[in-house]
């Protein structure tokens, strides 16, 4: 597991401290929280979350919704998704990819995704990334939906516009009082819960379930599931829900 807070960052610290001319960590958590400088306390959040993610993270999940419900989206209405973690965006643009290969670009979608942390939601807007990174795109997604490096951006690959013009990002902390972004078809809020404690787990999810359709769906990681968090589900698989 990668964190921002690595242990370089945190040998590091002390001479953060001294720039900041506080004497200790004590201090400095004293300074985050009189909130003088509510600009620091965005700093220590993007430095303390963590942000492990890649493209096609759990594979069967894309799958599902390629096979099973997109296979029913009629067009009536735009669908709307939202990534809850969306992190540095590879589970957007994943998205997007799977939306756009299923469905075309002629049909009405798009994708909203949130995160606690600013530092990612900029990686995530720029959708620009080392090549490294698409080891777990398919071939014939990455040559459709990404534009090849060249020159002084060799080795590294964009996110094709059409599908960037598809997605939004904003700031959201799931912890609060979730600001209005309307409803959605479908919620991916996968990786995130796992940090949560069983009650704030139940409030998290009592707040993204406002935000969803009658009969949408809710993915969580493959290592999580809602039994005991909320009773407004039905299992459709292992970390797929759908709301009763």
């Amino acid at each position: 597991m990668s964190k921002a807070y690595s242990r370089q960052s945190h040998e590091s610290g002390d001479n953060y401290l001294d720039l900041l001319r506080v004497r200790g960590w004590r201090d400095y958590f004293e300074l985050l929280m009189d909130g003088s400088r509510p600009g620091e306390l965005q700093v220590a959040i993007d430095l303390l979350t963590t942000n492990e993610t890649y493209f096609f993270r759990e594979p069967a999940h894309f799958s599902f919704l390629r096979d099973h419900i997109l296979n029913c989206f009629d067009g009536s209405g735009p669908l709307r998704i939202w990534s809850a973690a969306s992190s540095s965006g590879e589970e957007i643009y994943t998205l997007a990819m799977v939306l756009a290969d299923a469905i075309g670009m002629g049909r009405r979608w798009e994708i909203f995704g949130s995160d606690l942390s600013t530092r990612v939601l900029e990686t995530a807007r720029r959708a620009h990334y080392p090549m490294t990174r698409a080891d777990k795109i398919p071939p014939d997604f990455l040559k459709r939906f990404c534009l090849k490096g060249t020159g002084p951006q060799a080795g590294t690959f964009l996110i094709d516009r059409a599908l960037r013009e598809r997605v939004s990002f904003a700031q959201i902390n799931l912890n609060e009082t979730l600001p209005d972004i309307g409803v959605f078809d479908i919620v991916f809020v996968r990786n995130v819960m796992i940090y949560f404690d069983p009650d704030t787990k139940r409030q998290v999810m009592a707040r993204i379930l406002t935000k969803l359709k009658p009969r949408g769906y809710v993915f969580v990681s493959h290592s999580e599931n809602l039994h005991g968090i909320t009773d407004r589900v039905d299992i459709v698989k292992p970390s797929m829900y759908r709301l009763k």
